[in-house]
């Protein structure tokens, strides 16, 4: 079984509202995605698709503009990446530190 790798870039993202459209396109979540923070953590903990899909890489780049505009925001988004990693063995979210302003 192959690593399947999602990056979600935050580059130009400054609200929950632009994070929330971005883990969506980016993180190829369902079009009834919607949009909160309960539904993210279900989302990142339902990218494993069955056992046979394989582990679940989730790479953010971009972040720290963000983290620094939002800082209650990004503190919640962190914790959402880390309980839905924590639940969700085949899943991993890690920051990307290169490349981002």
């Amino acid at each position: 079984m192959t690593e399947h790798v999602l990056t979600l870039d935050l580059d130009g993202v400054t609200d929950k509202a632009g994070l929330m459209e971005r883990c969506a396109g980016h993180l190829e979540l369902s079009d009834r995605f919607a949009r909160n923070w309960d539904a993210l953590a279900d989302s990142l903990a339902g990218l494993p698709d069955g056992p046979e899909s394989g582990p679940v890489l989730v790479v953010v780049r971009n972040w720290r503009p963000y983290a620094r505009t939002r800082p209650e925001e990004w503190e919640i988004a962190q914790e959402v990446f880390a309980a839905a990693a924590d639940r969700t063995p085949a899943l991993s979210v890690v920051l990307a530190l290169g490349g981002s302003s």
